[in-house]
């Protein structure tokens, strides 16, 4: 048996997306790990990025890596209290920018939201590396708003850089929308009286515990959902939309969820992953 050369080993690590076969079991968990090692190469996404997603994809796993009808449940009333608010704002970290960047700039257009760029980890470079990366997958349009360069106020009670926002963004915002978002954040937004969307994977983290709806779903997942329930409902009446708002119970979907990742699949179940 002849040796392996490192080089032929290191290859493995460099297999792009495109190349993943379509028959490997794994396929989309290894296509969104692409995007975020893609993301860290753009400067859109920080290193650190890279181990919340895995600890992302660890609850995933556990979810049974699909939407369940609890998460579709609350993406709908997410999309209906987007369409209600006076002021909607979507939440862009590096993650997000690198996962779903398209899906974020159409759920914006769909609702009438604004998106705007919040990171952890801030320098005016992956800013605008991010803004830039939106606009190319669709936030370019006259219809969407595009924010977090300014960045000319500060959430009370929050330290970091996060705490920067834009006063006609975030911080006026009624309604927001926070995917992958940090749990003092969460609270910080909370404690302003926002009414927040989080989408999670943790229905135990404290921002889906502080969250107005909690998503329990995986982004690249449950942004393209909402953006189909944009389509339907944003010609719906007023009151159709508040009965779907006032019919959510955010505990019903965290308990729902939790009880999943615990029980794990049913015995009747083929654990296909």
């Amino acid at each position: 048996m002849g040796s392996v050369h490192i080089d032929d080993l290191a290859g493995i690590d460099r297999m792009t997306e495109t190349e993943i076969p379509d028959d490997h079991p794994r396929r989309e968990s290894l296509r969104t790990r692409h995007r975020i090692e893609e993301g860290v190469e753009k400067g859109i996404t920080s290193k650190q990025g890279l181990v919340a997603q895995g600890r992302g994809e660890a609850f995933d796993y556990l979810l049974g890596e699909e939407t369940t009808e609890s998460a579709e449940r609350a993406e709908r009333a997410a999309v209906a209290r987007i369409l209600l608010a006076d002021h909607a704002v979507v939440s862009v970290n590096g993650n997000v920018a690198a996962l779903c960047p398209e899906d974020a700039a159409a759920l914006a257009e769909a609702t009438g939201a604004d998106l705007e760029v919040n990171i952890f980890h801030r320098t005016r470079e992956r800013l605008e590396a991010i803004a830039d990366h939106l606009r190319e997958h669709g936030a370019d349009d006259a219809d969407v708003a595009l924010r977090g360069l300014k960045a000319d106020a500060r959430i009370p009670e929050l330290s970091s850089e996060r705490a920067k926002v834009d006063e006609e963004g975030i911080y006026s915002a009624d309604v927001v929308l926070v995917p992958l978002e940090d749990g003092d954040r969460a609270e910080a937004l909370a404690a302003m009286g926002k009414d927040e969307i989080v989408i999670d994977l943790n229905p135990l983290s404290r921002s889906a515990q502080n969250a107005t709806v909690p998503v329990i779903d995986n982004v690249v997942r449950a942004f393209p959902r909402m953006a189909e329930f944009a389509d339907s409902l944003r010609g719906a009446p007023t009151t159709e939309l508040r009965e779907i708002v006032e019919g959510f119970d955010a505990e019903e979907v965290l308990d729902d969820a939790e009880r999943r990742i615990r029980g794990g699949l049913d015995d009747g179940d083929e654990d296909t992953r």
